[in-house]
């Protein structure tokens, strides 16, 4: 069975790989990729596959054999983080000189150096938020805005930007699409505010980030000198997560590209779920129409999921139909040993789903898994409020993502600070962690963490970053060229221009639009209710297909363990009206125990069961058959189902003609499980 890990051979291996140990790392598929050289080349790659992998040593190999000079190659994608991983990689490969950003980081880049010539003079100010200038452009408007208006309307504004929609294009292109204005507003309006938006950016004399593309995209093609040197420089580009290009990005690459095919794309059309920003898979789906002679790869084995969440991720989508895409989606091939079954979990309320996912988070972690992998995923920002509240209460860290950015935090730059004046006089013989340490316990950093939560420990855990990558950084530099204070405070500079924050210890509340690109060894989806996936505002056919993708998306960030769960009431107490998602019909292990829907075995007194089981002795079983399964290398569910375990949980037999009630366990297992099962049950009774 293949395994992979991110780098190869370890951060200490021996200066740049050859190409022939480029290419033994990767598996057929990733090699074939590798080869590709030349463009165009669409890989179609499923979640946990290994694209980052597979094009990075795609470059590699290219560089080591002279086909690609370093600096010629522009490989652009959608976040800093994603950006700054493809440049680590490289460097592990020993490639250095490939420029790796996002669309607006390169296109930023570049406009800054040709402004002066073209246009003349310092560049506009960059305006990195739209608020403060869609609420003017309302109240030069007279309309009357909050906050929430004044965010959506930002939204509306960016969309028609990065669609190249002008505002007196606005109101047919939103009804050719079938996209309705936002609440409050007509079509109209939004053209007229989109026209002052405009006019008080421009008397401002500031741009906003969809003009950065726009504008370096209108200077190549208006300009040829800058056209050509740009395209002398740029002679390969690469662009990842290819189903999220706009028709702005797109109609700036297009540009670079210049008519050339020097292209490699890869994407994934099951991981499309930001088409409300603009985003469409159309691009990727139609590349071979743009190109018939491209060369298609296909990467479908998953090296991240065990195969209970990877069959749990196909099932999902199959279940789309051809309308929602089934048919393109890439069945994924499990590569992992089997892991633990995906355990699914309806609360009585929401408060209850907070507490029980706290408690179980906790369990893991006393488990040995780390807090940092571990994450509660959710379907909009306003759910994570319960779950710090439940997580506080449990004394488990956590941190919320997307919130405050790591290093724009205050104790994170003053230990920059600190660290940038102690490197000029750092000595060299001692080693650059325990310099490191030293140096931080002036801002108040020490080697146990403060008891509770808290500003306190919020600073603590920044500061033990810090500390955690010099560690990391320390633990890859050779022996002849060890780390030194001033390589932490480079290697801090190049993240914190990247925004590519280390790692924080904590468990990750995030949404689920906020998880991709991300993984963790324990997945808690949370909310899966009808209402909230697929969230009520999912009018169209389309947006539920977008939801069932989100579903997809959050499954696969799951290495190996993965419990799904929903509250029946938003509140202690209320009525139990929610029903869990449409897109776990025929999934959900509870629909086959119910009891109006099954008949015993003639002569066999069958348990009757509500579906209320003892969750904690449910997990206890659940880790007993897991030992099982790993001493007879069998999956899981061979040894008792999740049904089972659940009656067995709710039922509580204390002897062997209490347990043979239970459907799904017969005689054969009874003789080898019974005892343990009892003493299992009685222990959870007694604690």
């Amino acid at each position: 069975m293949l395994t992979q890990t991110n780098s190869v051979g370890g951060p200490n291996h021996p200066g740049p790989l050859s190409p022939d140990a480029i290419l033994t790392a990767l598996d057929p598929e990733q090699r074939e990729v590798a080869l590709a050289l030349n463009g165009p080349v669409v890989v179609l790659a499923g979640a946990g596959t290994g694209k980052t992998r597979a094009i990075t040593h795609r470059i590699a190999y290219g560089v080591r054999i002279g086909a690609y000079k370093p600096s010629s190659v522009l490989a652009v994608t959608f976040t800093a983080r994603a950006a700054g991983e493809m440049r680590t990689r490289l460097r592990e490969l020993g490639v250095q000189g490939v420029q790796a950003r996002t669309f607006h980081a390169a296109a930023l880049r570049q406009l800054g150096y040709f402004w002066p010539r073209i246009v003349g003079g310092a560049p506009p100010r960059l305006q990195e938020y739209k608020a403060q200038l869609v609420a003017e452009a309302a109240r030069r408007l007279g309309l009357s805005v909050d906050r929430v208006a004044v965010r959506d309307l930002s939204s509306e504004v960016e969309w028609a930007k990065v669609s190249l929609i002008t505002a007196d294009d606005y109101e047919k292109a939103a009804q050719a699409v079938g996209r309705e204005a936002p609440s409050g507003y007509d079509g109209q309006t939004v053209s007229r505010l989109i026209t002052a938006y405009e006019e008080a950016k421009t008397e401002r004399g500031v741009i906003d980030f969809e003009d950065v593309l726009l504008m370096l995209g209108d200077m190549l093609n208006s300009h040829k000198a800058v056209a050509d040197e740009v395209r002398s420089q740029y002679r390969h580009f690469v662009v990842d997560e290819y189903q999220d290009v706009s028709p702005l990005q797109q109609f700036l690459l297009d540009q670079w590209l210049g008519g050339r095919r020097e292209l490699c794309v890869v994407g994934d059309p099951s991981q499309t779920i930001y088409s409300f920003t603009g985003a469409s898979p159309r691009h990727l789906l139609q590349f071979r129409r743009t190109y018939p002679e491209a060369q298609e790869i296909r990467l479908v084995r998953d090296y991240r999921s065990t195969p209970q969440v990877v069959n749990l991720a196909n099932e999902v989508l199959k279940r789309a139909g051809r309308e929602g895409g089934a048919h393109q989606a890439l069945e994924l091939v499990a590569q992992r040993r089997p892991g633990p079954p995906t355990a699914f979990t309806a609360y009585d309320d929401d408060e209850a789903e907070a507490k029980g996912i706290a408690t179980r988070a906790a369990r893991l972690i006393q488990s040995g898994i780390k807090p940092s992998e571990i994450a509660v995923l959710y379907r909009t920002n306003a759910q994570s409020e319960a779950f710090e509240a439940a997580f506080a209460d449990a004394g488990v860290g956590y941190l919320v993502r997307g919130g405050q950015r790591f290093f724009q935090r205050k104790e994170v730059r003053d230990a920059i600070l600190l660290l940038r004046g102690a490197a000029r006089s750092a000595d060299p013989e001692l080693p650059m962690p325990d310099q490191v340490r030293d140096i931080l316990a002036a801002a108040g950093w020490a080697d146990q963490a403060p008891t509770g939560r808290g500003a306190a420990r919020e600073r603590w855990d920044a500061m033990q970053a810090l500390v955690s990558l010099a560690d990391d950084l320390a633990a890859a530099a050779p022996p002849e060229s060890p780390a030194t204070v001033a390589g932490l405070v480079a290697e801090l500079d190049e993240r914190a221009s990247a925004q590519h924050a280390p790692t924080v210890e904590g468990v990750t509340l995030a949404s689920l639009h906020a998880a991709k690109g991300l993984e963790w060894d324990a997945v808690f989806l949370a909310g899966m209710s009808e209402g909230l996936m697929p969230i009520s505002l999912a009018e169209s056919d389309d947006a539920v297909h977008e939801e069932r993708r989100l579903l997809y998306v959050g499954i696969t960030r799951a290495r190996e363990h993965l419990e799904v769960s929903f509250g029946r009431s938003r509140n202690p107490g209320g009525r139990a009206t929610r029903k869990r998602t449409r897109f776990l019909d025929g999934l959900w292990p509870d629909e086959s125990r119910n009891p109006r829907a099954r008949t015993a075995p003639k002569g066999h007194a069958r348990a009757l069961l509500t579906g209320e089981h003892d969750v904690a002795l449910f997990d206890a079983l659940r880790d007993w058959r897991l030992e099982v399964a790993r001493e007879t290398d069998k999956p899981a569910y061979t040894v008792l189902t999740d049904a089972t375990l659940a009656a067995i949980a709710e039922i509580r037999p204390s002897a062997i003609a209490e347990l043979a009630r239970v459907d799904g366990i017969g005689p054969a297992k009874i003789d080898r499980f019974g005892a343990t099962i009892l003493a299992i049950v009685s222990a959870a009774q007694s604690s």
